[in-house]
């Protein structure tokens, strides 16, 4: 989705950047240069060179003579790596998961810039104060293997059968959004931490070991190296394409229904960002209504903007994996003050 993370090495280009680049934002020759360099969470990019990232960053090179230098995380490892370079920043925009955009919002890694189309985009989905705004609507969920799990699994209480030993596996709480959000769902449909933490400990007997990325889970279900994984609806979605074995679901309590919540891709410009301009124009670019009506067609997700309803075959199904599932709104607020704690919470009750 909270993150993702395909190898953090995944550059798009060199990243080329003046040597001679301040905290300040650099020289005025670096800040004239016709680039923009782009930190994101995984899930947008197409294995294939046909993602939702490589029709807008197609667009906007072709419209604006822009070149879009691309860095690809998990999003706990963008922030981090934004962080550890404040003092010479190189990214212009950032692209994160919650509570991974708050988190930057948080370490004063973003300046305040509401982009074009902004105002259409529902007040959850962009912060009070402007550092950032959702691009991309998304869902949390799980995976499973089509073939091998002809009757999926529907709550996580099955998730304990002794068949699914060393044939789960979920993205590492704290570095991956999806990770981090297998956390916040469990903490929401049991009740609280204490009971969460208490079932995350018994599904540990199942789980194959931690994973920094998220992406990488979905070739494994597909192929049947392990039958369930987490995940996000846009990201595994648009994996389907080329992974025909994926299935989409979304665990309950026994007893109760299905259960999900928002999980956008939201963009901020960078503090000091060494082509800020540049930025500003990829972040309009990005939220405008072409590039919106996309992100089902080619991206697998849900516009950003409530005034784009698309009506492509791909928005049509999405919809109807959504219907009957109760969507719950975290307290972002409160993760993100506390995400340390319950991350160390999950590190101790299942001793990763």
């Amino acid at each position: 989705m909270l993150t993702h993370a395909k190898p953090a090495a995944a550059v798009t280009g060199a990243l080329l950047l003046a040597a001679g680049l301040t905290a300040c934002g650099g020289s005025s020759a670096a800040s004239d240069e016709k680039v923009v360099t782009v930190y994101s969470a995984d899930g947008l990019k197409g294995e294939k060179g046909d993602g939702w990232y490589d029709r807008v960053f197609q667009d906007f090179e072709k419209q604006t003579g822009i070149r879009v230098e691309y860095v690809e995380g998990g999003s706990g490892e963008m922030v981090q790596r934004a962080a550890r370079e404040k003092r010479n920043t190189q990214a212009d925009v950032i692209v994160t998961l919650p509570p991974f955009i708050q988190q930057a919002g948080s370490k004063g890694l973003l300046q305040p810039y509401e982009p074009k189309g902004s105002d259409q985009v529902d007040g959850s989905g962009k912060a009070a104060d402007g550092t950032w705004t959702s691009v991309v609507n998304n869902y949390f969920g799980f995976i499973h293997n089509k073939k091998e799990l002809t009757t999926p699994p529907t709550t996580w209480e099955e998730l304990l059968d002794p068949k699914y030993k060393d044939k789960l596996q979920y993205s590492t709480p704290g570095v991956a959004g999806d990770g981090t959000a297998v956390v916040i769902k469990a903490m929401h449909d049991f009740g609280g931490q204490e009971p969460a933490m208490e079932f995350l400990k018994k599904l540990q007997a199942n789980n194959v070991g931690p994973s920094s990325s998220t992406s990488k889970l979905a070739p494994k279900v597909d192929k049947g190296e392990i039958l369930v994984a987490n995940g996000d609806v846009q990201m595994n979605f648009a994996q389907g394409r080329s992974m025909p074995n994926l299935g989409i679901w979304f665990p309950a309590r026994q007893g109760g229904k299905p259960t999900t919540f928002a999980l956008p891709y939201a963009a901020g410009l960078v503090k000091d960002a060494p082509h800020g301009d540049n930025g500003r124009k990829l972040l309009d670019f990005m939220l405008s209504e072409q590039a919106q009506r996309q992100v089902s067609a080619i991206g697998g997700g849900f516009p950003a903007r409530a005034d784009v309803r698309p009506t492509d075959a791909n928005a049509v199904e999405l919809a109807e994996l959504m219907e009957g599932v109760d969507i719950f709104e975290p307290d972002w607020a409160d993760i993100d003050q506390n995400l340390t704690s319950y991350v160390d919470a999950w590190k101790s009750a299942t001793g990763s």
